[in-house]
């Protein structure tokens, strides 16, 4: 049985956990990235990424381009039909509409164009910011096709070869990538659902629907299949990602456990010809707050990029500004059972702002309303990466008790973006509009 330590409010100024504001964001401690960063914008497809610093903005690099020269200077438009001027494996023949930017031809993606930016077709089909289809409007909870789970989280296209886009590959895996376990197939499935919403106040944050991934039941209490998140024991182990166990900065001294009822999505996706960047949105649900703060129980969810980010020791990209990995421990924990306005939470012997209230835990069974203490959320949280153009990566999504199989943990998925300007690794909340 595991220990029971006790929860206590009071009227504390500070708090260990200073993540509540909106738009706080750190880079840096996950992997060894080192330094720190606060954003209050989300660069997103051609979107915006302003860092209070600076207060600088970055924009869409293909629409920056002048549309006679594009990227290179003196080049000039229309150029020989069986040339590739920009050297972006395509020829006007081939259907580049601007020969004079790589930024423009058949694989890259579309994006929108930013107030005060001249419209770019970028991915030359005629048509300028069109909006993109959505491919996940029919998807049942329990479906069992891991490229239907990529389309949950806007991963529609498929690539069909090296000039072309899209999602190469996707498989259902245990957290150290290894396959399933056949003997407890069944209870695997139960830790994966397509879902329309998390409860009512936890909304899909891009098209009809999200991907869930879960050590007990990715389901809600409502939906068939559903074992309470308090204790379903799914019965297997197995190994952790690369790099893992280790230790939250939070936490020293203090390691994680063998890998219990893990379950992961791995992906391999070829980026557009424009991409610099991508990013997705996880909200992190446990009910391991408020009582197993830095203790070996400590459930984990692990966002693992291959090829590993140049100066980091692994491939986690999803970490918050201390470097604590998205466990019960990390700083973005806001959504819990203090007020709003205080006073703060003790729990663990550390101090909890909970700034976001625990409205959204309604309706998951990580809430009072199923009985008992409301235990603890993230919010939707934002990890952005690097990469280039055409390069092939793998991301693999995780989720796992850590020392034993009870009490579970449950992270939704969402909204991958590809971004046409660099970014650093990042993982922060967005601003509310």
């Amino acid at each position: 049985m595991r220990r029971t330590l006790p929860i206590s409010c009071l009227a504390i100024p500070m708090a260990w956990l200073v993540a509540g504001c909106s738009g706080v964001v750190s880079l840096g401690g996950g992997g060894g990235g080192g330094g720190s960063q606060v954003t209050t914008g989300q660069g997103g497809a051609g979107g915006t990424a302003t860092t209070s610093a600076s207060a600088t903005t970055t924009t869409s690099a293909s629409a920056s381009a002048s549309a006679s020269t594009g990227g290179i200077p003196g080049c000039m438009l229309p150029g020989p039909p069986n040339a590739d001027m920009d050297g972006d494996g395509f020829t006007p023949l081939q259907g580049d509409c601007n020969d004079c930017d790589p930024n423009i031809n058949p694989n890259a993606v579309e994006l929108p164009t930013l107030p005060g930016q001249t419209p770019v077709d970028e991915n030359c089909d005629g048509v300028i910011d069109e909006d993109p289809a959505h491919c996940d409007a029919n998807l049942a909870i329990d479906d069992g096709d891991p490229v239907h789970a990529a389309a949950a989280v806007e991963l529609c296209k498929q690539s069909a070869g090296p000039n072309s886009w899209g999602l190469v590959s996707a498989k259902w895996v245990l957290p150290d990538g290894a396959a399933p376990p056949a003997a407890q197939q069944m209870a695997f499935d139960l830790g994966h659902g397509i879902l329309h919403d998390f409860g009512p106040n936890v909304a899909v944050q891009h098209g009809s629907s999200l991907l869930a991934l879960s050590s007990g039941t990715a389901r809600r209490p409502t939906d068939p299949g559903y074992h309470d998140v308090a204790g379903y024991d799914k019965g297997y182990t197995s190994g952790s990602p690369m790099g893992f166990p280790k230790e939250s900065p939070a936490c020293p001294g203090v390691t994680t456990g063998q890998s219990h009822d893990g379950v992961g999505l791995e992906v391999s996706v070829r980026a557009p010809s424009n991409a610099h960047g991508f990013s997705f949105q996880f909200n992190f649900f446990t009910y391991e707050w408020p009582n197993f703060i830095c203790s070996s129980f400590n459930d984990t969810f692990v966002s693992l990029l291959s090829p590993v980010p140049a100066g980091q020791m692994d491939g986690n990209i999803s970490y918050d500004s201390m470097g604590n990995l998205v466990t019960v421990n990390n700083a973005f924990l806001q959504a819990c059972a203090c007020p709003p306005a205080g006073p703060a939470c003790v729990a663990g012997g550390k101090t909890f702002l909970c700034s976001l209230g625990d409205t959204s835990l309604i309706g998951t069974g990580f809430g009072k309303d199923t009985g008992g203490t409301a235990h603890g959320s993230t919010s939707w949280l934002t990890t952005s990466a690097p990469i280039s153009p055409g390069d092939v990566i793998t991301l693999r999504w995780t989720q796992y008790d850590s020392g034993d199989g009870i009490l579970d943990t449950t992270t939704l998925v969402d909204n991958w973006r590809w971004s046409a300007t660099p970014t650093a690794v990042l993982t922060y909340r967005p601003m509310k509009p």
